[in-house]
């Protein structure tokens, strides 16, 4: 199965309505859905979050040049809210699985969505 695969199958869900696959460095884009893409100061803050979450907790969560409030982050998720959509990203052995849902989806639902991913891209070596 392509990278692609994955970002189109978390849209496929209807819980996701953008989403991205990166290296887990953070320097290469592998799928991208909607144009749903990270300039690379976010997508690497993002990378670092995953092991120091401090410099997230202080300013904020930037995807796509919007500000998140930080709900959660910790060495496999990261977690933040924006009025009424948010994002989830969430770190494998390789890849970081960034997902954004829109107004109307139950933030529980989108997490589960994208949290069932990257476990089942961990089990297979990814």
């Amino acid at each position: 199965m392509s990278w692609q695969a994955y970002t189109d199958n978390l849209i496929s869900t209807g819980k996701i309505d953008q989403a991205a696959l990166y290296s887990r460095a953070g320097d290469s884009l592998w799928a991208q859905s909607n144009g749903f893409q990270l300039d690379a100061q976010e997508i690497t803050e993002l990378a670092r979050g995953f092991d120091d979450p401090s410099q997230l907790q202080a300013s904020g969560l930037h995807l796509k040049g919007v500000k998140y409030f930080l709900l959660k982050a910790d060495e496999r998720s990261i977690y933040g809210k924006q009025e009424q959509t948010g994002v989830v990203c969430v770190r494998t052995k390789q890849a970081i699985l960034v997902a954004h849902y829109p107004a109307g989806v139950v933030a529980g639902d989108a997490t589960m969505v994208v949290e069932k991913l990257a476990t089942y891209l961990i089990g297979v070596g990814y």
